[in-house]
């Protein structure tokens, strides 16, 4: 079942040099009960796009196209006032940094409290009540003692809590994670990520993480889906993903994976930079940093083709005839042309 589903996606932020091209036509569902990871580098669109599902996007910042329907209606219709009924309620949001979502000159109870209050008709005293069973929830001990602390008396992992704490105060269907572990150790990011798949299992929300870790990934997702550029390039789920990566993108993330049986005297990286989205290259925006292109990956940009009934990607080589141009890569001694309907997959050398 379909809690949410975004299509044909467009979010432009307003410069004084232009209009830079945030989220490029992305479409993708999220179902009831699942974890969905969306991944890529900083500055893919990744917080851009869950952002513009809250309608929480930058002052220069608007939907140009597209849809968002949670549960058939479309958020991009709905005014502020009826947007503020669903922020908290039916979908809500974990941020990076907790410091910047709490308020420290309140109390981490009476946020919760007012957080719980913002949807339901309840006392004070009842607010404070499900606000000490959240932070019990949670994982903090003495919750009751807690309630009347202050953000600075946290650490940066318990500080975290009290935020998810803060995003589950309505009971949300959906709740959106942005990169919830980024600025924590290991040991505490494992924590909290043991903590949001408990909470899960336990509430049967539906999730979506976005992160540019894939070990994060790995941990987490049911499914994934690969960001470059503005653009969903790959989705599947887990498995297809990590075990049979389609996207040359795709495949050079797996391949930076850091390992400690690694050999390598220097960390794997991604060679190059994105591309610039004030003027988004008119084919494949991965194109100038893969290492064995095809001519039409910089003459058009390609459709979404499937790969099973769970995993697609948007790449030429998934092409019927991107076959002969991959024999031609191998072979490298020879050129060849192919052509469908006046597509050229690989020029001839002269």
């Amino acid at each position: 079942m379909k809690v949410l589903e975004v299509k044909n996606l467009q979010v432009n932020l307003k410069t004084k040099y232009g209009e830079v091209k945030a989220v490029r036509d992305v479409s993708f569902d999220l179902k009831k009960d699942e974890i969905l990871s969306i991944v890529g580098e900083s500055g893919s669109g990744k917080s851009v796009l869950c952002r513009s599902i809250l309608k929480l996007l930058p002052e220069n910042g608007y939907v140009k196209n597209g849809d968002i329907l949670l549960n058939g209606t479309n958020i991009c219709n709905l005014t502020d006032k009826m947007m503020s009924k669903v922020r908290g309620k039916e979908i809500s949001m974990i941020f990076q940094n907790p410091m910047t979502s709490l308020n420290p000159t309140i109390s981490v109870g009476k946020q919760i409290s007012e957080a719980v209050r913002v949807h339901n008709k309840v006392t004070r005293a009842e607010a404070k009540r499900r606000a000490i069973e959240l932070i019990d929830f949670v994982g903090i001990d003495e919750s009751e003692s807690r309630y009347k602390q202050y953000p600075y008396e946290f650490s940066g992992g318990m500080r975290q809590r009290i935020a998810i704490a803060i995003a589950l105060a309505c009971n949300p269907k959906i709740l959106i994670a942005d990169e919830p572990t980024t600025a924590l150790d290991s040991i505490m990011q494992n924590k909290i990520l043991d903590l949001i798949k408990s909470i899960q299992k336990k509430t049967n929300i539906s999730i979506i993480f976005i992160t540019h870790d894939m070990e994060v990934v790995n941990k987490i997702a049911d499914r994934i889906a690969v960001m470059y550029a503005g653009k969903i390039v790959e989705i599947g789920k887990k498995e297809d993903i990590f075990l049979n990566p389609i996207h040359p993108y795709t495949v050079e993330l797996m391949s930076s994976r850091v390992s400690f049986n690694m050999d390598k005297e220097y960390l794997p990286t991604i060679e190059g930079v994105p591309p610039n989205l004030l003027n988004p290259p008119k084919g494949d925006a991965f194109a100038i940093r893969n290492k064995n292109p095809l001519v039409i990956d910089f003459l058009e940009e390609p459709p979404m083709f499937k790969v099973s009934e769970s995993h697609y990607a948007a790449t030429w080589l998934l092409h019927p005839k991107a076959a002969i141009a991959r024999d031609e890569i191998k072979a490298k001694e020879e050129k060849l042309i192919v052509h469908e309907e006046g597509k050229t997959f690989r020029d001839k050398k002269s």
